[in-house]
């Protein structure tokens, strides 16, 4: 994401852009008409992907148009690795489902091969989606400048975040299910205080050492990010033939279409959780792409 320059360069919009909003044009048009014609309701199935999928195209043509670079033009390698990272990403919630209860999905394909697809492709634009919506925000400029005093990092605020990270990440695994299900809170944040501490300390990109630096362009941008594209998701998943669903607890009668309140405000931290992620999982590898 990191990528933005002091000033923005107009370049060409790249033609896929107008591709990823046929994409999108199509899939709303297939919800239109998915009551009054079978091939319409099939296409509807498809929703999720077909309107992420165009939304990364058309997101990546407006940003190399606006600075000249692009995750899909520029940094290929980068858009790669996030795709399967994405999809094991959210595998990981998903496992945290199975004892919250949280959400379920009506309306899947029963083949295997098709739900897995289906799936497959949904999941890996959670990433790029979300880190693409960033990297528009800071090539507007929209947050420049916003700084706090800069923050001395010292062990005890590394361990002290790692250890409070594991105990969030893991509380609500080990609870009954009944109060698992009023825990999530602590799910969708307690991994960047776990792994970003840690990717800091290797010498990563991190939350923590923008901190360090005083500067809050690339928390902001990732932050609402998160927001907009849970409003995305959840608006194009609200009228979808296979769509999900929510169990959760609290605000149950105050919803952003079919997601209650409580749950949609942690979209944001949600941003920070997957910008944590990539960068630990980039550790692993001698080389990688640049520093998102």
């Amino acid at each position: 994401m990191r990528q933005s320059t002091s000033a923005i360069t107009v370049t060409h919009f790249k033609g896929y852009g107008w591709f990823g909003l046929g994409l999108i044009f199509f899939a709303e048009t297939a919800l239109v008409f998915q009551r009054e014609y079978p091939l319409a309701k099939l296409i509807s199935v498809w929703t999720t992907p077909l309107c992420w999928w165009g939304y990364i195209l058309f997101l990546d043509a407006l940003i190399f148009r606006l600075k000249g670079s692009s995750l899909i033009a520029s940094r290929r390698r980068e858009f790669y690795l996030q795709l399967p990272l994405s999809i094991i990403c959210w595998l990981i919630f998903e496992l945290y489902n199975l004892h919250l209860e949280n959400w379920e999905y009506h309306g899947l394909p029963e083949n295997p091969l098709i739900l897995c697809i289906g799936l497959g492709s949904a999941f890996a634009t959670i990433m790029p989606g979300m880190f693409q919506t960033a990297e528009l925000l800071e090539t507007l400029r929209i947050f420049k400048g916003f700084q706090i005093a800069k923050l001395k990092v010292t062990n005890r605020i590394i361990y002290g975040g790692v250890v409070l990270g594991f105990i969030f990440v893991m509380t609500p695994l080990l609870v009954s299910q009944y109060y698992a299900r009023f825990l999530f809170a602590l799910v969708w944040t307690g991994f960047v205080m776990l792994l970003d501490p840690i990717v800091y300390s290797s010498g990563g990109g991190s939350l923590l050492r923008d901190l360090e630096e005083g500067t809050l362009e690339r928390i902001l941008c990732l932050f609402v990010a998160g927001y907009i594209c849970g409003f995305l998701w959840e608006f194009w998943n609200y009228w979808a033939a296979a769509k999900w669903v929510y169990t959760a607890p609290f605000t149950p009668n105050i919803r952003v279409f079919e997601m209650p309140l409580a749950g949609f405000l942690g979209f944001g931290p949600f941003a920070w959780e997957y910008f944590a992620m990539y960068n630990f999982a980039r550790l692993f590898g001698k080389k990688g792409p640049a520093t998102q």
